[in-house]
């Protein structure tokens, strides 16, 4: 028989995940995507959700229902640094309570124990076919692919809002992300991505020299799943405000600069252990943007984030001594959209008045 495939959604991430897993199991496998997330999956995700978990996990079992609902048979979740790490096992069990009947495959991203056998003998029971030549040409081109987007995603991120002609860059990376799904080779990537920036910095900005910049800091699933921060990042753009985020995927798994010894350096003190999942992180990039003449840092996180919830008064502090502001956002199924909206604008015009002061 052959296996019905899907995952949860992170941003845009989709694209390199379903493209790593069709190489993968071949003919063996159709990977169906999630429905994009919409009310309706937050909806499902919360009536059926321990009251006390965190955003992603509603969102995740959301996309899961939706999912099998479609006739998926096989579940890819991941693992996380917090407590994120056993949310797999508890939304197997609820999914199963439900009545559903599928497979669950996890892809350890964090775990010393796992190997790259392992990772090779869990697709290799879902396609026997698969060698492990394939399983490592497989990686490498999910990996190139997420290098070349999340380099994309950035110029985007800090030009979208200067832009002469709404849309134009979005368009482009858009473009770019249905190509790239296609791209059997990292050499096919390598061409899309050169062909994509090239477009993008064709592209006419009206940029001030000195640009209102906002630094971005929080919980990863926040941070990189546009829906459930309310589109944030293009809320900030509208205001004409260059936004620096520095996680992304590639950041979190490669970066040497997310080492927990580089970011408590990085943290001048602030830090000097390890708070846990991304909240070191959150503490040093606050002292990065306010010595780099940032004017301004949002901070989001999923409501009831104990990492994220710990490192707030840290920022704080650094917020009170190096003189920058920072907006604190926790978001859940219950977050008011205009809520949001009303304090961004409100953060807008403080820190465009505290510019203006300074002057």
């Amino acid at each position: 028989m052959k296996h019905k495939i899907s995952f949860p959604h992170m941003g845009k991430y989709s694209v390199p995940i379903k493209k790593l897993i069709e190489e993968l199991v071949g003919d063996s496998g159709e990977v169906m995507l999630a429905p994009s997330i919409t009310k309706k999956t937050i909806e499902l995700g919360s009536k059926h959700s321990p009251e006390f978990v965190c955003i992603p996990f509603k969102y995740n079992l959301g996309n899961f229902i939706e999912a099998l609902e479609n006739g998926a048979t096989v579940l890819f979740h991941t693992s996380g640094d917090c407590r994120m790490g056993f949310y797999n096992e508890v939304q197997e069990q609820i999914l199963r309570d439900l009545g559903y009947e599928f497979e669950m495959c996890i892809l350890e991203t964090n775990s010393r124990n796992r190997s790259l056998r392992d990772f090779y003998g869990m697709f290799k029971r879902l396609n026997p076919r698969l060698t492990y030549a394939r399983t490592i040409k497989a990686i490498l081109l999910a990996v190139r692919i997420v290098f070349a987007m999340d380099k994309i995603e950035r110029y985007v991120r800090q030009n979208i809002g200067f832009e002469t002609q709404a849309g134009t860059l979005e368009e482009i990376e858009n473009t770019f992300l249905r190509d790239v799904a296609k791209a059997k080779s990292i050499f096919t990537v390598g061409k899309l991505y050169k062909q994509a920036m090239r477009k993008l910095e064709s592209v006419p900005l009206n940029k001030p020299q000195n640009a209102l910049k906002i630094g971005v800091v929080g919980e990863l699933y926040v941070l990189m799943e546009p829906f459930s921060n309310y589109f944030i990042e293009k809320e900030l753009a509208k205001f004409g405000i260059e936004v620096t985020r520095f996680i992304d995927v590639s950041y979190l798994l490669f970066s040497p600069k997310h080492k927990i010894p580089y970011l408590v350096k990085e943290s001048e003190g602030y830090a000097t252990y390890d708070i846990g999942a991304d909240g070191t992180d959150s503490v040093a990039k606050c002292v990065y943007f306010a010595k780099n003449g940032y004017d301004g840092i949002i901070h989001l996180k999923p409501f009831g984030c104990t990492p994220e919830v710990n490192s707030i008064p840290i920022c704080q502090k650094i917020s009170e001594d190096l003189g920058i502001p920072i907006l604190y956002f926790s978001f859940d199924s219950q977050t008011s959209e205009t809520g949001v909206k009303t304090r961004l604008e409100a953060f807008y015009d403080m820190i465009e008045m505290k510019r203006e002061t300074v002057k």
